[in-house]
């Protein structure tokens, strides 16, 4: 057997030549594929092949001929038929490298290969997030290296006619761009799948906002700590709280400002006093100024912020105010955007200055976000259940927020629309904002298991950091949004032009600039814990399915402090090689995925690339169906006379259906009738009391031992607690 090493950009072609002129290729990627040669399966795939070249060559079949033979030998064998939706290039010829053979998946007009689920539901598929390019039109995207080096790879027409031999095929790992392209529930327990379902609880920003709010029932953290803060501007009780936290956020960053005031006019000083002795430096005049009491106003809000805190306001009533009154805090915003927006001056009395301090110094030990949000109280608004940056703005007024409800019926209607403090103090490379891109696998939910990928990229702006301009194209790092803007002339030449980096890139600059551990001690620890609290609360509403294995596609944003904060995460992160540092890498992570999911099935203790296990559960049992229906249910409260009333065969609604023992007419009439009740009513009739429905009822009180009038005070128990002998009639 003859071996032939091609070489082309990175990418290898083994093809082998036997007699006859028959051509079976092979294609391998070399990104992270130092051990592929020695691995087992390139010995059994050349094995293989040795045995049916000499069947081959033996019975001199024609190409179609030796195709079948082929795919046959794979269908005896080994369940190794593979289905692609969509382009993946790379997974596709990792698998023909394994000895798999595609079946191609037929496209038809307006129809799916199996019945969609419907899912409609706020956590549901329907609100999956798709990333970047991958639910483009594919006809739309330029042709790929590894598109031609598949069909390179088939020049004889090899692989297209195996395919066409299993396309009546069972297909025992589908991979899609989409989760709705296939139905879980009509697959075999076999068959692999690259999704799962109902996985919208964490894929999108509106599950993602509501199910972490239940951290605290599966793990001992707060969501406050690695997500930023988030509302949904569709629903009521959300909008409120929304409101409530833009009115104590601008209390906040009163505080700060009379804070950094202070010290900015101490550094003035002492700059003027070095350059002019005694002389104090001149001030320009500010066009207007904000009183004291505006500060007084702030400062009561937190003070009151943190009693509630301490819970001291459990007497007061919940629909009460923070403080001020609506009226009130809107005079507040506007005095607040004359300081910050308009220029305005805040004026502050010294004593006001300390005060700031303490009260500050308590709210960074209650609010974990109180130095990333900074001071302009800047928020993003998104839709729910989007991606590649689409729809979202940047917002600093509350009025303008609130228009987005008050003024479109579609966002009530659709309740997807979610509002989040933005991140006004970010860690900038040279002047310019960036997020990063990472990866993690996720092959079972019971027990769930969890794997992360050690490798990932950033993702920069192309124009220059500033809160005064908040146009997306300095806030949204997205590579679909900044691929179509040009790079700013006042950025910094250390800056790639393709605005991305390798996260070893990313190592040395921290290194570069004095916080060498940052990365091992606080950035990859912290996006690791973010990654499992977002999967634990979500454990109980995605379908779990064991065949099933799903990548998906973290965005975090660092603080200051280097502290990631998790904005997203999206499914079907985009593999599409757009700059050299994802073509490497998106590349890798392909070939490691199918290491884990197809590799480690075989030999658990396989190499898995750059992929490290970071979190697995106990094993949960579930216990067997049984056909049993589990369920309370309720039933209405009764009154306690009425129910006595019917245990005692005594119908008041209805006293003519009562009749007397031994008079004829129970029995003629069929009507059940208590003993003592009968000899009750009875008594009644002798007495001249019963004239066809009971006048004032008598009580027969154990304690006075006669029978007393219902005008007449009553000492003797309800009638429910009382005995039979004390009916009342």
């Amino acid at each position: 057997m003859r071996f032939m090493m091609m070489r082309a950009e990175n990418f290898f072609i083994l093809r082998r030549k036997p007699v006859e002129g028959y051509d079976i290729s092979f294609l391998i990627t070399n990104f992270h594929t130092e051990q592929m040669y020695k691995h087992k399966l390139v010995d059994f795939v050349i094995h293989f092949m040795e045995e049916i070249d000499k069947e081959i060559s033996e019975m001199k079949l024609s190409v179609n001929a030796r195709a079948r033979i082929v795919a046959e030998e794979f269908l005896k064998n080994q369940k190794k038929i593979f289905m692609i939706q969509g382009r993946y290039p790379v997974i596709r010829g990792l698998l023909r490298w394994r000895g798999w053979v595609e079946k191609k998946m037929v496209h038809r007009a307006g129809a799916a290969l199996l019945p969609l689920q419907k899912d409609n539901s706020v956590v549901g598929d329907s609100d999956t997030t798709e990333d970047e390019d991958e639910e483009e039109d594919e006809t739309l995207q330029p042709p790929q290296l590894m598109d031609g080096f598949l069909e390179l790879n088939d020049l004889d027409g090899t692989h297209a006619l195996m395919s066409r031999m299993v396309r009546n095929e069972t297909p025992y790992l589908i991979w899609t761009t989409r989760r709705d392209m296939m139905d879980c529930r009509f697959l075999a327990k076999d068959q692999m799948i690259n999704h799962y379902a109902r996985a919208g609880s964490f894929t999108t920003k509106v599950g993602l906002c509501l199910n972490l709010r239940n951290l605290q029932w599966f793990d001992e953290a707060d969501a406050d700590s690695f997500f930023p803060r988030c509302y949904r501007l569709g629903a009521e009780d959300d909008k409120k709280a929304f409101i409530e936290d833009f009115w104590l956020t601008a209390a906040r960053n009163v505080l700060k400002l009379v804070v950094k005031l202070e010290w900015k006019s101490y550094s003035v000083q002492a700059e003027g006093k070095e350059a002019t002795g005694d002389k104090q430096p001149k001030q320009e005049k500010k066009p207007m100024s904000v009183s004291p009491e505006f500060v007084d106003e702030a400062l009561c809000a937190c003070e009151e912020y943190l009693s509630n805190l301490a819970h001291t306001d459990i007497d007061k009533d919940v629909e009460a105010p923070l403080y001020l009154s609506p009226e009130g805090w809107a005079l507040f915003l506007r005095r607040y955007y004359q300081v910050v927006h308009e220029g305005a001056e805040l004026k502050y009395l010294d004593t006001q200055v300390q005060r700031c301090e303490d009260i500050l110094q308590q709210l960074r030990a209650v609010v974990p976000q109180i130095d990333m949000e900074g001071d302009r109280n800047i928020w993003i608004v998104k839709p729910g259940a989007k991606s590649r940056g689409r729809g979202i703005m940047c917002m600093d007024h509350l009025e303008e927020m609130l228009k987005l409800v008050d003024y479109n019926p579609m966002v009530v209607k659709d309740g997807k629309w979610v509002v989040q403090k933005y991140i006004e103090r970010p860690l900038l490379i040279f002047g310019t904002k960036f997020d990063l891109r990472q990866w993690f696998l996720v092959t079972d939910w019971n027990p769930l298991t969890v794997w992360f990928y050690r490798d990932s990229y950033i993702r920069f702006s192309t124009q220059l950091f500033s809160l005064k301009n908040l146009d997306n194209s300095v806030h949204l790092c997205n590579n679909s949004i900044q691929k179509h803007l040009e790079n700013s002339s006042h950025r910094d030449p250390m800056l790639p032009l393709d605005n991305m980096w390798s996260s070893q890139k990313f190592q040395a600059h921290l290194r570069a600039m004095g916080a060498p551990d940052a990365w091992s001690t606080v950035i990859v620890p912290g996006m690791k814990a973010a990654v499992i609290h977002a999967l634990q609360t979500s454990q109980d509403t995605v379908q779990d399915r064991k065949a099933s294995f799903e990548l998906y596609g973290a965005d975090f944003v660092f603080g200051e402090d280097f502290q990631p904060w998790l904005i997203e995460i999206n499914a079907s992160p985009t593999m599409a090689p757009s700059t050299p540092v994802t073509a490497q890498l998106c590349a890798g992570v392909q070939a490691d995925t199918l290491r884990v999911v197809i590799d480690r099935r075989l030999d658990r203790t396989c190499d898995t690339g750059a992929f490290e296990l970071i979190y697995k559960q106990p094993a949960v049992e579930v216990p067997q169906y049984v056909g049993i229906r589990l369920l309370v249910e309720g039933s209405t409260i009764k009154k306690p006379l009425t129910m006595y009333h019917r245990r005692m065969g005594v119908h008041p609604a209805f006293p003519r259906l009562l009749t007397q023992q031994g008079s004829g007419e129970g029995k003629d009439s069929g009507t059940p009738t208590h003993r003592s009740a009968s000899r009750k009513v009875g008594r009644a009739r002798s007495r001249g009391t019963w004239k066809g429905q009971p006048s004032l009822p008598l009580l027969r009180c154990p304690e006075r031992g006669r029978m007393a009038s219902r005008k007449e005070p009553q000492p003797c128990l309800p009638p429910a607690l009382s005995r039979p002998d004390h009916l009342c009639i």
